[in-house]
């Protein structure tokens, strides 16, 4: 199975990180990085005011219940110091977005070493991202929607990327 980590970019909202980390959890992800302004629980060393990492904390926690102190995870104020981070480490970075150099979901193949870089649930990976990613994967959309919520194509690409989605012969 790949080895696969989470860069979890400017997401607003507390639910969406918990329902990351619950997902996360449940496939065996190795880690996640939160990055930019996206709501992390407490840290060790934690900077911020205690009352405002604690109330983040339990709000990520009401859908987490309890995965995002199962997860190792670590808070990178920049995105770009984290996607450096993981390539020196000989991961290939893959963002989960729609653009014209996507392949869908479920013909992409997985490397050995995946960090899955996820956007902002309004507007997704900026253009000078998906520059630096590796590879760009999309899931297939039939209905009148264009995407789904990010929380939830994080759970359906993990599905795809560590192997769930396919069927043995």
């Amino acid at each position: 199975m790949p080895q696969l980590t989470l860069i979890v970019h400017n997401i607003r909202s507390t639910h969406n990180v918990g329902a990351i980390f619950r997902t996360a959890e449940g496939f065996g992800v190795e880690s996640i990085i939160l990055t930019g302004y996206t709501p992390y629980p407490l840290l060790e060393k934690d900077s911020r005011l205690p009352h405002i990492a604690e109330k983040l904390t339990q709000q990520i926690h009401k859908t987490a219940l309890g995965a995002e102190t199962m997860v190792p995870f670590r808070y990178e104020e920049s995105v770009e110091t984290a996607i450096a981070a993981v390539k020196q480490l000989g991961y290939t970075l893959v963002g989960l977005e729609q653009d014209a150099r996507s392949t869908m979901l479920p013909n992409y193949t997985t490397p050995e070493r995946v960090a899955l870089l996820l956007g902002e649930e309004v507007e997704g990976i900026t253009p000078e991202l998906r520059a630096m990613c590796d590879d760009l994967i999309e899931i297939p959309m039939v209905g009148q929607k264009e995407s789904f919520n990010v929380s939830v194509a994080n759970g359906i690409a993990l599905y795809q990327l560590l192997g769930r989605g396919t069927t043995s012969a």
